[in-house]
């Protein structure tokens, strides 16, 4: 990997509430507009009601969408929800320039978020066969990346204090009956979405070895 004095800081963009699509797009319009000057950035951002389908997913994951809007995006993985209440972290990395594989960068998202929990004194972990951070055998955080001309794209929703129950109507990342909770029903102390994104972006940065700048 290459050493953090050769990489310029992490920009740290907050988007506040957003719909899902334009995020999506903005995110692609960078990754296919970047050269060598373009900085590394993670964006923050609460989406609007949304399921999005990834590259794979399988149409009998949506069990009843109903009025909330599915999306089919070019992210891995099968089906999730985002929605208020819900911390997203999208790292926009120039992985080749960086050094930086795909495991590794999954495993650092998954630290980052396990070290957010440890923080609200929630023990998690990561699964081998099944990407993303689990409290117990129910789902916390979900995951799905694109890498697209060396960068990164898409990334890591973590349940903080928002309705879980949209994802009733999908099998979560296509599993069947997967239990999915939130950090406000396993700490007494949550401290919402916006604080709680402020520590992901921190303790991501400090997985990769990266210095964080606010913009």
């Amino acid at each position: 990997m290459t050493s953090e004095s050769e990489l310029s800081p992490i920009q740290l963009h907050r988007l506040g509430r957003r719909p899902y699509t334009p995020v999506w797009q903005a995110m692609r319009d960078l990754t296919d507009g970047r050269d060598a000057a373009t900085p590394d950035q993670f964006w923050l951002v609460e989406h609007e009601p949304v399921f999005t389908q990834g590259q794979a997913g399988k149409p009998e994951h949506l069990l009843m969408p109903g009025d909330i809007p599915v999306v089919a995006t070019d992210r891995g993985g099968q089906v999730t929800y985002h929605g208020p209440g819900q911390v997203v972290l999208y790292p926009l990395l120039d992985v080749r320039r960086s050094r930086l594989g795909v495991r590794d960068l999954v495993s650092a998202l998954e630290n980052a978020v396990i070290a957010v929990l440890a923080e609200h004194r929630v023990i998690a972990h990561a699964r081998p066969d099944a990407p993303g951070v689990y409290v117990g055998e129910a789902k916390i955080a979900s995951l799905g990346l694109r890498i697209r001309r060396g960068s990164s794209f898409h990334g890591v929703a973590l349940n903080v204090d928002g309705d879980l129950s949209p994802f009733s109507r999908i099998n979560p990342c296509g599993y069947a009956g997967l239990a999915m909770t939130r950090l406000a029903d396993l700490s007494d102390d949550c401290s919402g979405v916006e604080a709680i994104g402020e520590r992901l972006a921190e303790c991501l940065a400090r997985e990769l070895g990266r210095e964080l700048v606010n913009l």
